[in-house]
């Protein structure tokens, strides 16, 4: 990952943990009050959530540590790669 897109309704303290602990850029959208825009790369954030959903151990926050939980996120994203490799194994 190297960038978050947030809206305007994050706080200056969260932009500032993005940028300087996780070393990503932060791109912050319009005001909410202008009215609904359509990110024209959210739908690529949209359907990788939709694959976490094939997997029920991602469904539903069953870990108790966070990073057993990008582990599993990371298999997830692994397998997903493997089969778009190799489709028919």
């Amino acid at each position: 990952m190297r960038e978050v897109i947030a809206d305007s309704g994050f706080s200056r303290r969260f932009q500032e943990f993005v940028r300087e602990v996780c070393r990503w850029a932060v791109t912050i959208t319009t005001n909410a009050r202008d009215g609904f825009k359509v990110h024209t790369r959210r739908w690529v954030v949209e359907r990788t959530f939709a694959w976490f959903v094939r997997y029920r151990r991602l469904v539903v926050d069953y870990e108790y540590l966070p990073e057993t939980s990008e582990a599993m996120i990371q298999a997830a994203m692994i397998h997903r790669m493997l089969r778009a490799l190799h489709p028919h194994g």
